[in-house]
């Protein structure tokens, strides 16, 4: 238990100092690796908690996926950091109020554990014996049988955003060649073809 302990305060101690080197820092990638070390030393507290299917989510979708997607963004946008700091204090009152709603939000949530301590017991589901079935085996079920319709809802925002973003970033630039495979199919001979006489001892 001690080693346990430990490990624990260890893991922790590093993914708050991560996370508040994530804000701290003036240059973005070190904000992107900060954010890598700290997801990692959370997966490792997922570890301990017996929550291993969190953890290799958290490793394999937010490190693999989402923070290196977030490392390759702001190398290729080369950011300009002096440009970004010129218009901080323009957009300190709206981030003050979201801010504020975020903590509002916090204190709602750990307020209702206070008001409500029942409420633990009825959220929570039966989760089977560890020696029966796994961890990723009861969040399945859980998951697929429970919240399955939510489940196919977040699957369908996502995918319309996905589109979204698409559409979005999607330009049409002139004086690029683009291929119409319409066009190809209907062509006729005479469209692409020029037969032409050339008389004998004379150019083309």
């Amino acid at each position: 238990m001690i080693v346990t302990a430990l490990v624990f305060y260890l893991l922790a101690f590093i993914t708050i100092a991560s996370a508040v080197m994530v804000i701290a820092s003036r240059n973005p990638v070190h904000s992107v690796l900060f954010l890598i070390l700290a997801f990692v030393n959370s997966a490792g507290i997922f570890v301990l908690m017996g929550a291993e299917f969190l953890a290799m989510i958290l490793v394999v979708v937010y490190v693999g996926a989402v923070a290196v997607l977030f490392l390759f963004v702001v190398m290729m946008l080369d950011i300009n950091i002096v440009e970004m700091r010129q218009g901080f204090l323009q957009y300190l009152p709206v981030g003050a109020l979201v801010g504020l709603v975020l903590l509002i939000e916090l204190v709602m949530v750990l307020g209702a554990w206070v008001v409500a301590p029942e409420a633990a017991s009825v959220a929570q589901q039966p989760i089977p014996p560890i020696d029966q079935v796994t961890n990723t085996e009861a969040i399945g079920r859980v998951l697929y049988t429970d919240y399955v319709y939510l489940f196919q809802a977040c699957g369908m925002i996502l995918l319309v955003a996905m589109v979204g973003a698409i559409v979005l970033t999607l330009r049409q630039r002139e004086g690029v060649r683009r291929q119409s495979i319409s066009k190809q199919v209907s062509r006729k001979v005479g469209d692409t073809i020029e037969v032409k006489k050339v008389p004998s001892r004379s150019g083309v």
